[in-house]
């Protein structure tokens, strides 16, 4: 069994599907949106990442790295990847948790014990868990046995997906999720390769298959002045949604914001997207119109 990383886990969740909710995030993603505010989400592999505005410059993490990868500077902490083992012993005396090391395994019980221990949240709210990422549908097997287990326990399960997976795999979770939050980035598969790295094919017929099988869907979009804000876009993302078999499903616009830039720092990465904009207030008002006009329930946030 393929076993993913967790990267973070968030709890009083109450964005990511009905009631409140615990969020897990899994790490890896078969994406690489340029916009993407959780970079340490894309690769598989554990990162380490450094906050220089929160180190004081104490040179515990020199003296624990045993690889001696860490050097004190006088811009900070400077990693030598090549030695690095990505141990974490720097992150566990850091007494200002400057350094972190990005992604853990846990095991299926240990997962269970940590979103039981939200049951009575979720009792009194209608609530759940989210699998998230990165990617949870990299995962089947793992998530397979999870989901399975918190159907047995009646916890309502709702998979946050970029629906890049095989159609088997989509298929297959498709009996046993209760929500899907389903990513749409561009209608174009051009466009969309150029600002995610891949094409879209497989990602329009896996939610056209996903809808065939009655499942309950709510589309998610990032909104981008200037990537997919455009009345062209917006009018064949909004046509394609409404084309889709069962209830017309919902739309979240999630306005795109510049705050993941600390974490490209952190990470060691530049953020070399400074053109992205953050929609205005016209560019949400003509997506509203633009998908009300299609009969589609349209949220902002959520």
């Amino acid at each position: 069994m393929k076993q993913p990383l967790i990267f973070d886990i968030k709890r009083y969740a109450i964005n990511d599907g009905p009631g409140i909710r615990i969020t897990i995030f899994f790490k890896g993603c078969p994406l690489s949106c340029i916009w993407c505010h959780n970079p340490e989400s894309i690769s598989t592999k554990p990162q380490k990442m450094v906050n220089q505005d929160k180190c004081i410059g104490c040179g515990e993490c020199v003296k624990a790295c045993p690889n001696h990868a860490c050097t004190l500077t006088a811009e900070g902490i400077i990693t030598d990847p090549k030695r690095c083992d990505l141990s974490g012993q720097c992150a566990r005396v850091c007494p200002t948790l400057a350094t972190e090391i990005s992604g853990e395994y846990k095991s299926i019980p240990e997962l269970l014990e940590t979103i039981e221990t939200e049951r009575t949240l979720f009792d009194q709210s209608g609530g759940g868990v989210t699998f998230s990422g990165g990617e949870p549908l990299l995962f089947p097997e793992y998530l397979t046995e999870v989901l399975d287990l918190c159907g047995t326990r009646q916890i309502h399960r709702t998979i946050d997906t970029s629906g890049l997976a095989t159609a088997e795999i989509v298929l297959e979770f498709a009996r046993r999720t209760d929500l899907f939050l389903y990513d749409l980035k561009l209608i174009d598969s051009a466009r969309h390769k150029e600002y995610t790295g891949v094409g879209n094919e497989l990602i329009l017929s896996n939610l056209i298959a996903l809808a065939e099988t009655g499942a309950d869907i709510q589309i998610r979009i990032p909104l981008i002045k200037g990537v997919n804000s455009d009345p062209e876009n917006l009018a064949a993302t909004a046509a394609f949604v409404a084309s889709l078999a069962g209830e017309k499903k919902s739309i979240n616009l999630l306005p795109y914001h510049d705050i993941a830039s600390h974490k490209y720092q952190k990470l060691g990465k530049n953020y070399a997207v400074d053109n992205l904009q953050e929609p205005d207030s016209l560019d949400l008002q003509q997506a509203i119109e633009c998908f009300t006009a299609h009969d589609l329930l349209t949220i902002v946030g959520g």
